[in-house]
């Protein structure tokens, strides 16, 4: 019984270690697609007076005006919440594709509901830091005059406190974003990876998972931005400070269809995808390869 319970808990190390190291890599490759795709999705069209022209003009103001550390606007919140972050998306997910082992659901689909209960509740999680976040990605100060996360944090937290209109708002909006995106991404990636014969060569094997996390990332991405653009309309600042406008998730996505049209609700999707495309690659690769070594030497 001792023996057993030391596997158990053995195993839930290498998940939470190989996911936290996963998630740490892909942020810290990946945070500045992250900052331009932020600033697409809050923008109001071309009304805006920040409004950008493109991606490559939203790069050159930003590094123009902002500097290079522009780019990691907003990262520590990030950083601090990775670890833990991608340790409960992999740890929970493995969890949930053992307990849906016992169910009468295809091995297929079991893995997609296990992404989705994953998402969920890895955005229950994550979603304090994403307000955090977002609202310093929206800043267009120097980096040097913004203020800092803990500040940030607790600007937040005196004005709103730490429910749905403080330091937890757009919750429902993060719960759909994560849970759509893990439902695709684990369930896309696990079906077509076991569809697809394992080369003998590392090279060609590294290359057919990564092509393979390359697509589950990009496809889960272009599902479930529209969550994702609503969150960022609720999290960032109101076009006019004082008077709230966007309230809800699907309350969101309806006034920015209405007033926009439907490709606002696509805002920020290049970006993304050059982010979560090789970015969830990243992250399957660096968490099998990290939780196979665990395997090996601990």
């Amino acid at each position: 019984m001792a023996s057993k319970k030391q596997s158990l808990l053995r195993e839930a190390s290498h998940q939470i270690i190989a996911g936290g190291s996963a998630g740490l890599v892909e942020i810290c490759l990946m945070h500045p697609l992250d900052v331009v795709k932020t600033r697409f999705q809050i923008q109001r069209g071309k009304a805006d007076p920040n409004n950008y022209k493109g991606l490559g003009d939203c790069f050159r103001t930003i590094f123009r005006t902002e500097g290079v550390y522009g780019f990691y606007k907003g990262i520590l919140p990030p950083i601090l919440a990775e670890t833990p972050k991608r340790a409960v998306k992999f740890f929970t997910f493995e969890q949930y594709k053992k307990l849906l082992s016992f169910t009468l659901l295809s091995p297929g689909m079991a893995l997609s509901v296990a992404g989705l209960g994953s998402g969920l509740t890895e955005a229950l999680v994550v979603n304090p830091f994403e307000v955090v976040k977002v609202s310093l990605q929206a800043n267009r100060d120097s980096f040097k005059v913004q203020p800092s996360t803990f500040a940030q944090a607790r600007t937040i937290i005196n004005t709103d406190g730490f429910g749905l209109r403080g330091l937890n708002k757009g919750l429902t909006s993060t719960l759909g974003r994560h849970g759509v995106f893990n439902m695709i991404y684990f369930g896309f990636y696990f079906n077509v990876k076991d569809a697809i014969p394992a080369s003998q060569d590392p090279r060609l094997e590294f290359m057919r998972k990564f092509a393979i996390g390359l697509v589950s990332g990009t496809v889960s991405s272009c599902v479930n931005i529209p969550f994702d653009v609503a969150k960022s309309r609720i999290q960032g600042p109101q076009p006019v400070p004082g008077e709230i406008k966007y309230r809800s998730c699907f309350q969101t996505m309806a006034l920015v269809y209405r007033e926009e049209g439907y490709l606002a609700l696509y805002k920020g999707l290049i970006p993304k995808i050059m982010r979560l495309g090789p970015g969830g690659a990243v992250m399957l690769l660096v968490y099998e390869y990290v939780s196979d070594w665990l395997q090996k030497n601990w």
